[in-house]
């Protein structure tokens, strides 16, 4: 029994040290730290380049099929050119319309369920004019401007209920102390399903002004 608890433990162990290896040989975008409270943080963004998708469904459906037709472009599937390397995060957020007469947002819905643009954040070497066109229009190529972003982080896997209660708690915290939301929250996913639960990365982010 003791031996195959210390097998287990260096296993833990040597997972671990490769899910450090192969994070920080993954590209991620760079960030200039405003403030740290525990699990949150604020945080400057430059602009950025991504590709993205719309799908609709749950959420946990629309992250999986967005991410078929965003690797396939940057692994060359589809389309001619070179690949482009895999970055972390992958993030996803709620499609919004707007509406009129008062100016509000409300999530886009289809006969599918809500809709989710899922994201591919592409790599710093990249301009919009010199990443590798996409095939057709379902992926697309656009630039994200600079912006301040709340971010809270857990690990586990990201259910529904995980997530809920992280974006619940980082909206507390930006209320008590004076920021304002700006538009939905993005969900950002570090890992691949295989990672182990208590080794993953996942985030809650909010554009936020202020305090």
């Amino acid at each position: 029994m003791v031996i195959g608890l210390g097998v287990l433990v260096g296993l833990g162990v040597l997972g671990a040290g490769l899910w450090a290896y192969v994070m920080s040989n993954v590209e991620q975008p760079r960030y200039g730290l405003v403030t740290r409270d525990g699990p949150v943080e604020v945080r400057d963004y430059p602009a950025m380049v991504v590709a993205e998708v719309t799908r609709a469904g749950d959420r946990g459906s629309a992250v999986r099929a967005g991410f078929r037709p965003l690797a396939a472009y940057i692994f060359a599937r589809d389309r001619g050119g070179e690949s482009v390397s895999m970055t972390a995060p992958v993030t996803q957020q709620r499609e919004t319309i707007a509406m009129t007469a008062p100016v509000t947002q409300m999530p886009a819905r289809s006969e599918a369920g809500e809709a989710w643009v899922v994201r591919f954040i592409m790599p710093s070497k990249y301009t919009l004019e010199t990443l590798p066109k996409a095939a057709g229009e379902d992926v697309r190529l656009l630039p994200v401007p600079a912006a301040r972003r709340a971010a809270i982080r857990f690990s586990g896997v990201a259910t529904d209920e995980l997530i809920a209660s992280n974006e619940a708690a980082l909206r507390t915290w930006l209320a008590g102390r004076g920021f304002t939301i700006l538009g939905a929250p993005t969900y950002a996913y570090y890992n691949d399903p295989f990672t182990p639960g208590f080794l993953r990365r996942n985030e809650v982010l909010f554009e936020v002004a202020g305090p």
